[in-house]
């Protein structure tokens, strides 16, 4: 079992641009079930965290049912913005009190940490994130929501090409 932030970055360390848009990012060629793909990865995870920017960015974009089927919180201190039809729970709080509900939940699977880089930022700072697997993305930015906004140090543990993106899986030094 393991932490995992999973994410995407431009080359300039941005998630999403100064719009909140993922455009630079949905409109690139990656093989899904590829190195590095979401679909080998979802295999791997048990429960997923994220934030209330990143669950309501889902919500916008991916209406309707739930997209994912594992157990999945959003840290808010806003619990109305949860569509009723979502199996999804929220928490205000620490992530150090929500990290042992995390893992339990996920069983011997790993706990993703979808995002964004100030949820990541949170768990990172409390000793919590083991891996870091981010695709870059062919483009700078300039502007937007950072993908990790704290100093860390990380090792590089393997890398590949996956369509337009090189993706790295970088470990906790």
């Amino acid at each position: 079992m393991a932490t995992v932030y999973y994410t995407a970055s431009s080359l300039d360390g941005y998630i999403v641009d100064d719009n909140a848009s993922l455009d630079w990012l949905t409109s690139r060629d990656i093989d899904q079930a590829g190195p590095f793909g979401i679909d080998p990865f979802l295999a791997t995870v048990g429960a997923l965290v994220m934030g209330a920017a990143t669950y309501q960015w889902l919500l916008a974009n991916h209406p309707g049912e739930w997209m994912y089927t594992q157990p999945s919180w959003v840290m808010t201190h806003r619990p109305e913005i949860i569509a009723a039809e979502h199996d999804v729970w929220t928490f205000d709080g620490d992530v150090i009190d929500l990290f042992p509900t995390l893992v339990a939940a996920a069983g011997d699977k790993d706990v993703w940490v979808v995002g964004g880089g100030d949820v990541a930022a949170q768990f990172v700072a409390a000793g919590l994130i083991d891996e870091m697997v981010v695709a870059y993305a062919p483009c700078s930015l300039g502007a937007g929501s950072p993908v990790l906004p704290i100093r860390s140090e990380w090792t590089l543990a393997e890398s590949a090409v996956n369509g337009e993106f090189v993706c790295a899986r970088w470990k906790r030094s």
